[in-house]
C-alpha cells in the first residue's frame, strides 16, 4: 500500500458515480426484472405460493430420481463455441407442426394451472401470443377451450388430450378444439394411471384446496395468492367435472388405462389437424406411433412425474430420431430450465422444445408478466448461446455443436445455489 500515490477525493467525481434508483410501487415488475434466470423465478415463486401448489409443480414421482437425472444430463452437455465465425445475428425463428414460431420453444400443457396462480391459462396463452410461440392447453386445464381461444385469438393454440373412458366426451373435446381454431393435438399416452407423487400425498393436495389449519397457516404469509383465490371464480377442471377429490382419484377414475394403438388410430381419424404423440421414449413406440398416423412425436417422461427411474428424455432423443429419420418432427419435453437446455436439445435432434415447470415458475412469480419474463429469459439465453456457437439459424445447430459428457453423481433436483429456493 505504501507505493500508492494518494490525493484528496474529488466530490464531483464521486457524485457522477452515485445513481440512486427512484422508488417504485410496481413491486411485481421490480421483482421480475431482478430475476436473472428461471431459477430466480423459481425462488420468487416458492416465496409467494402455498406449499401444496408449489410442490405440485416442483415435485416429481417417487424419489424424484428421473427429475434429478434429467438435470444432471443437461448439465453434463457441453456447447461448443466457434470463434471468428462471422455471424452477426442469430435467427431463432423456426417452423413446427406446419406453422411458424418466433422462438424454438413453446408452452407445454399443464393441469390445475389456476391453482398455481389465479391468472392461469389466460396468462400463459396471452404471453405466448405476444411472443409468437405456441401455447398448449391441457385436458385438465382450469380454463376451457373457448376461454383460451377468446383470450388469445391471434395466438397459436394447441390442445392436449388424455383419452377418457367415455369416448363420446373425448370426441366432443376434439370437436370443440377444432371449432375454436386449435391447430395441433398432443395426445398424451404415458398416463394410464397417476404417478405416485409423494409431495402431493404429504401435502394432502386436493382440487379445490381444503382449508385445514395447515393451509390457513400457510396463507398467513402468502396473502396475495389467497386473496386472488378467494375473490375469483371457483377453481375447477374446465373440461371435466367439478367434483372434489384427491388428484390420483380424479385421474384414475376418468382416464383409460386400456388405451392402445387402435385408440390412437381412432383419434387420428377424428382429428384433421397435426397430431403429435406425447410420451414416447423408445424406438419401438416411436415406430408404432408413426404407423398409427402421428405427424410428430413428443419425447417426454412427463417431467419425471409418472414412472420414476424412467429414461431421461434428452438421452432418448437419439434412439427415437434414428428410428423415424427426418420425416417426422420431434419435440423434446421434460426438464428444460434454461436456454442452454433448449439449444442442447435442438443440437441433439429435437425440432422444437416445450417448457412446463419453467413456465409455471414464471406464472407463480408474477402472473402474465412472470410468464413473459420467463420467455424473455429463455429467449435471451438461446440467442446468446447461438451467437457464441456461431449459429446463424436453428438449422445450424446439430450434433457437432455439442459434446456429451458422463453425467455427474446423483445430486439434488435444484442447482446448488437454489437448494432452499429462498
Amino acid at each position: 500500500m505504501g507505493h500508492l500515490e494518494r490525493r484528496r477525493p474529488n466530490p464531483a467525481e464521486l457524485a457522477s458515480l452515485i445513481r440512486f434508483r427512484a422508488p417504485t410501487f410496481k413491486r411485481r415488475a421490480a421483482r421480475l426484472k431482478a430475476a436473472a434466470d428461471i431459477w430466480d423465478l423459481r425462488a420468487i415463486a416458492k416465496r409467494r405460493t402455498p406449499a401444496a401448489a408449489f410442490d405440485y409443480v416442483d415435485g416429481a414421482a417417487g424419489r424424484e430420481i428421473t427429475a434429478r437425472r434429467a438435470r444432471q444430463v443437461f448439465d453434463s452437455v457441453e456447447l461448443i463455441p466457434r470463434i471468428l465465425h462471422g455471424t452477426a445475428q442469430s435467427d431463432m425463428a423456426t417452423t413446427i407442426a406446419g406453422a411458424p414460431s418466433r422462438l424454438p420453444f413453446g408452452i407445454a400443457p399443464t393441469g390445475f394451472t389456476r391453482f398455481m396462480q389465479s391468472e392461469g391459462e389466460i396468462a400463459g396463452s396471452r404471453a405466448a401470443q405476444q411472443a409468437g410461440i405456441p401455447f398448449s392447453l391441457s385436458t385438465m386445464g382450469t380454463r376451457s377451450i373457448e376461454e383460451v381461444a377468446a383470450a388469445a385469438p391471434e395466438g397459436r393454440n394447441w390442445f392436449q388430450l388424455y383419452l377418457w373412458k367415455d369416448r363420446e366426451k373425448s370426441k366432443a373435446l376434439l370437436q370443440r378444439a377444432a371449432a375454436a381454431g386449435f391447430d395441433t393435438l398432443l395426445v398424451t399416452v404415458d398416463t394410464p394411471v397417476a404417478g405416485q407423487r409423494h409431495r402431493d400425498t404429504r401435502n394432502g393436495m386436493t382440487i379445490p384446496p381444503e382449508l385445514t389449519l395447515k393451509t390457513l397457516v400457510d396463507a398467513s404469509y402468502r396473502p396475495e395468492w389467497w386473496f386472488n383465490f378467494l375473490t375469483t371464480d371457483s377453481l375447477k377442471f374446465a373440461s371435466l367435472s367439478d367434483s372434489s377429490a384427491d388428484l390420483p382419484t380424479i385421474i384414475n377414475s376418468m382416464f383409460d388405462s386400456s388405451l392402445d394403438f387402435d385408440d390412437l388410430k381412432w383419434i387420428r381419424a377424428l382429428w384433421k389437424g397435426k397430431l403429435f404423440v406425447k410420451g414416447v421414449l423408445t424406438a419401438e413406440d416411436a415406430a408404432k406411433a408413426a404407423a398409427a398416423g402421428a405427424d410428430g412425436l413428443v419425447v417426454s417422461n412427463h417431467g419425471g412425474r409418472q414412472l420414476d427411474r424412467a429414461p431421461v428424455a434428452f438421452e432418448a432423443l437419439a434412439e427415437v430420431r434414428a428410428e423415424v429419420g427426418e420425416g417426422l418432427e420431434i419435440i423434446l419435453d421434460s426438464g428444460i430450465m434454461s436456454g442452454a437446455d433448449i439449444v442442447a436439445s435442438l443440437c441433439a435432434g429435437a425440432d422444437f422444445v416445450l417448457i412446463g415447470r419453467a413456465y409455471l415458475y414464471g406464472l407463480m412469480a408474477g402472473g402474465q408478466e412472470g410468464v413473459t419474463r420467463a420467455i424473455e429469459l429463455l429467449a435471451k439465453e438461446v440467442e446468446v448461446a447461438m451467437q457464441l456457437m456461431g449459429a446463424a439459424s436453428i438449422k445450424d445447430l446439430g450434433e457437432s455443436s455439442i459434446r456429451r459428457r458422463h453425467a455427474c453423481q446423483d445430486t439434488a433436483w435444484v442447482r446448488p445455489s437454489a437448494q432452499t429456493g429462498a
